[in-house]
């Protein structure tokens, strides 16, 4: 029931509460940016990885715990990133288009990459990837509802401004329980591995949030615009990981299997480093 309904369904509404921000300009705008818009999609689609990679690599976790890691690492930034940057003052503009087009990359490049962390860290034991099937699961819980929200952000623009402040509250509340649900379904992998696990997640976080602010200043960005592209390639969709996770190792009592667990724990951890950063980036900004 988890697994099959209510986590897909609390993943597309997240979805179509992300598409309510979106407009077509936020697709076409990158050409206005295109150092900053390139500088961010590089840190999420190359840099993050890696770091992942190297973080999966060298803890002392189980294989399907570094999948995990992986998998989160793959997964895009979501309406998270957008109002952590508009606390920040960063360059809401860019951090949209950056999660707009990144979303949408995503439905290609997370089986691929699912596929081969699955048989690397896994092995003999990696459950079989269908690369298409995961593609297509994966357009219609993400693609589709981001664009039916931003369908009815074009033809309803003044219903759009009355209910999405209450689609984001809401979709942050479902993102809440999903890491609870996970959370407590592996209770005993969660705090056998917290020790380990948490920090790691943390590292990953500071890593790709200084390595934002490193990368766009040897571009030579603006301030504001080395904000976003922080937050873009430090804060993902964590609501997306656990789905991916739950979708290739689906367990037989349809509950949410281990394989969540680092997305869940990141879904907490990732606040207690984003939220600081977010006030320092906001004060530097002031002064």
């Amino acid at each position: 029931m988890i697994v099959n309904v209510i986590l897909p369904l609390i993943l597309a509404f997240i979805m179509f509460s992300l598409g309510l921000g979106l407009r077509k300009e936020d697709f076409t705008r990158v050409a206005k940016f295109p150092k900053a818009f390139g500088t961010g999609l590089a840190n999420q689609l190359i840099l993050l990885p890696l770091i992942a990679f190297a973080i999966a690599s060298l803890l002392t976790v189980s294989p399907e715990l570094a999948v995990g890691i992986m998998i989160l690492a793959f997964c895009p930034g979501g309406v998270t990133s957008n109002v952590l940057t508009r606390l920040a003052g960063g360059t809401v503009p860019l951090s949209i288009s950056l999660t707009a087009v990144t979303s949408l990359v995503s439905i290609f490049t997370v089986p691929l990459l699912v596929a081969f962390s699955v048989n690397h860290f896994m092995g003999s034991d990696a459950p079989e990837i269908n690369v298409a099937g995961l593609g297509i699961k994966m357009f219609l819980l993400t693609a589709v509802p981001v664009l039916l929200g931003m369908a009815l952000t074009a033809s309803k623009p003044d219903l759009v401004a009355r209910i999405s402040g209450i689609a984001s509250k809401i979709a942050l509340v479902l993102f809440a329980l999903i890491i609870v649900a996970a959370i407590a379904k592996n209770r005993v992998v969660f705090f056998g591995n917290l020790p380990s696990l948490g920090p790691a997640l943390i590292c990953l976080n500071v890593i790709m949030l200084a390595l934002g602010l490193l990368t766009s200043r040897l571009a030579r960005l603006k301030q504001d615009d080395a904000t976003s592209i922080s937050l873009e390639s430090g804060v993902q969709n964590g609501t997306l990981g656990i789905a991916v996770g739950a979708m290739i190792a689906a367990s037989p009592d349809e509950s949410l299997p281990p394989i969540t667990v680092p997305a869940a724990v990141y879904g907490i951890t990732m606040y207690l480093v984003s939220l600081p950063f977010v006030f320092w980036r906001r004060g530097a900004k002031a002064d």
